[in-house]
């Protein structure tokens, strides 16, 4: 049984707690949107579902009503003693800051796929993401909750206003789609943006390139997304040298698809 928006208040009060802005934290109180999160994630039996930030165990519940393995890591002490008392032995919960958890201790000795899904806070949805994309291959997908432009910002296609930096680095290891949006009114505070939910599916195949070397050169073009190219990657690459990678040094870093950022980053590595 997932929690309504009176049961939330009521554990809460109970364990003397309250959202702290300074984290993020917004608690979904619909069992009707949890279990949509739970189902889009195409999650079950079989599968270990990492959870970060799982609150009071909203979607907690939800994860285990698939039949699926949980293992949530909720990095506030408070919340972390709620939710284990939620979710009792149906699930694992890992006090530690998932920014810096080790990995192998989460995924321990299970051997089939593995999943993030979760309710991100705002402040830490792209980082997190993307680190956990680059260094956790285990990690098959990530379905997550997080504002509207994050998810916006994942999904984009070169030319769009919103592509950048995020778009680029998320295509490198994954595919990913914005399956569906989310109203304030289902939060615990009401946060003021809208959210919505992600999934980005791991390539079979590994990087074209290496996550860092790729970064260096999206993080240049994008540094000055009003210049061309050859003045944006002044430092790392030649106007000519552009030109040889099959890119027009006058394109500007919104034009380029992943297979281009890869050609520059190869010619960078070439010349160092």
């Amino acid at each position: 049984m997932t929690h309504s928006r009176p049961a939330i208040h009521e554990l809460l009060d109970r364990h003397g707690l309250a959202a702290r802005r300074e984290l993020g934290q917004n608690f979904v109180a619909d069992p009707n949107t949890v279990r949509r999160i739970a189902d889009l994630a195409g999650v079950g039996e079989g599968d270990l579902v990492v959870e970060i930030g799982p609150g009071l165990g909203s979607l907690t519940l939800a994860l285990i009503e698939t039949g699926a393995s949980v293992v949530a890591i909720e990095f506030d002490s408070g919340l972390a003693a709620a939710v284990t008392e939620v979710v009792g032995s149906d699930a694992r919960v890992i006090e530690a800051d998932a920014q810096t958890v080790d990995w192998s201790d989460v995924i321990g000795s299970h051997t089939g796929p593995v999943h993030v899904v979760a309710n991100l806070p705002y402040n830490i949805g792209t980082t997190l993401t993307l680190d956990i994309l680059a260094d956790v291959p285990q990690v098959d997908s990530i379905t997550v909750l997080v504002q509207s432009e994050v998810a916006e910002r994942f999904a984009a296609a070169p030319g769009s206003k919103i592509y950048g930096i995020p778009s680029v680095m998320a295509a490198l290891h994954a595919d990913a789609v914005v399956l569906a949006t989310v109203p304030p009114t289902v939060f615990v505070p009401r946060p003021k943006v809208q959210s919505s939910l992600v999934k980005l599916t791991r390539r079979a195949e590994p990087p074209a390139v290496a996550h860092r070397d790729l970064a260096v050169v999206v993080k240049a073009g994008f540094g000055q997304r009003r210049k061309m190219l050859r003045r944006a990657l002044v430092g790392l690459l030649t106007e000519e040298q552009i030109a040889a990678a099959g890119v027009a040094p006058t394109d500007r870093a919104e034009q380029l698809d992943l297979d281009a950022w890869i050609r520059l980053t190869r010619a960078v590595l070439s010349n160092s």
